[in-house]
């Protein structure tokens, strides 16, 4: 099991939101790890319990996980003005600048793969990318398959007082929320606000990892994606949207390809 991060550190981010992050790791002269959780989960539950906290740490980086907005730890305003995945974009930005580090390696999953996509086509201190559980529809729809889950479903799984009144194909999300004891109306708000439309994903020019799971109706055709990002490489795993980060490839797969000894 991961050791407990070290006292949990807040942003303040420029639009005057207090955001929690972690931190595990020694400082060292490789780039910091930041890792972007999923829509619903939150960064420990995401990182840590897949093992892709242990893996990076074991292997000598310094690892730092965010909390994003509406999640976790960090504030949960419920205006869907203070949300979507480019403000969450220029969060990731912002905390860069507060950690001082000239190079960051970024990796996303889910939601926070759609952020790690946005912020690496603009910030050039990010010099090495994972993007997990996303496929086709980032480049076909402009973010998170809506066609595979429409936003209408899953904000209606969110809004009814009752789970069982949850529409079937999206009440594994309000599971998984009433299980970390996520904010609803928050993520309600988000969901008003998500990404969509054309991403800039031929700006990308640096090493890049795309991860799906096999059975995963959010990231099919996983291919697509990696062939939009230049010099993208592709693996998939094992498992569907939820299951796939438990697979022991998974960890493997992040640690492996951002601790490559000529990883910039």
């Amino acid at each position: 099991m991961t050791s407990a991060p070290h006292t949990p550190h807040t942003l303040r981010t420029s639009d005057g939101l207090s955001l929690r992050y972690y931190a595990w790791g020694e400082e060292s002269a490789r780039p910091p790890v930041l890792l972007l959780h999923g829509f619903a989960a939150h960064a420990r539950l995401n990182w840590e319990s897949s093992g892709v906290v242990d893996a990076l740490v074991a292997r000598g980086r310094r690892v730092l996980a965010l909390d994003a907005r509406g999640h976790g730890s960090s504030a949960k305003p419920e205006d869907p003005g203070s949300y979507g995945e480019r403000v969450m974009a220029r969060d990731v930005g912002e905390l860069i600048d507060l950690t001082g580090a000239g190079r960051i390696h970024l990796a996303g999953y889910s939601m926070g793969a759609v952020v790690a996509l946005l912020a690496a086509t603009a910030d050039p201190r990010i010099t090495r990318l994972v993007i997990g559980g996303v496929g086709a529809g980032v480049v076909e729809v402009g973010g998170l398959d809506t066609r595979a889950m429409p936003v209408e479903l899953v904000a209606r799984a969110l809004s009814v007082d009752d789970p069982a009144d949850a529409p079937a194909a999206a009440a594994a999300f309000r599971m998984l929320a009433d299980a970390v004891g996520a904010h609803r109306p928050a993520l309600v708000a988000h969901l008003g606000a998500a990404q969509r439309g054309p991403m800039p994903l031929e700006r990308i020019r640096i090493p890049a990892l795309v991860l799906a799971g096999d059975k995963d109706p959010l990231a099919v055709r996983p291919e697509v994606l990696a062939a939009a990002v230049d010099g993208a490489l592709l693996r998939v795993l094992p498992g569907d949207h939820l299951t796939v980060v438990r697979d022991p490839g998974f960890a493997s797969s992040i640690a492996g390809f951002l601790t490559d000894d000529d990883a910039p």
